[in-house]
């Protein structure tokens, strides 16, 4: 009898390459409203991890409440070694009704293959 109506706002959750995903970073790095997210271990991000990157261990105990703490309402780019972690990361974020969430393609091992700064 009654329809609920559709949102017209549309989530946006895909996998982005790396050059877009440095045009991301070089437009929103300045902005509160933007969080550049690694998922790896503390040891991986120790070794190098892009400017600016907020560490969250996706093996740590407390990693889906870490997530679920976040701000749903900001944007996200996520990223690991390879695009594994973080791609279990975004599909996670989307579940919880985050809107805007990225995930680096071939995590940081293809950025670095392109030849892109830290």
């Amino acid at each position: 009898m009654f329809k609920r109506k559709r949102s017209t706002i549309k989530s946006k959750v895909k996998d982005i390459s790396p050059s877009e995903a440095q045009d991301l970073i070089q437009n929103n790095k300045d902005k509160p409203s933007f969080l550049l997210l690694d998922v790896r271990t503390p040891e991986e991000f120790q070794q190098s991890h892009l400017n600016g990157a907020k560490l969250i261990d996706f093996y740590a105990n407390n990693f889906t409440k870490e997530i679920m703490e976040l701000d749903k309402s900001k944007k996200y780019l996520i990223y690991c070694r390879t695009g594994v972690r973080s791609s279990k990361t975004m599909k996670l974020m989307e579940k919880a009704g985050f809107k805007e969430v990225y995930n680096l393609s071939g995590g940081i091992t293809r950025w670095n293959k392109s030849g892109l700064p830290h």
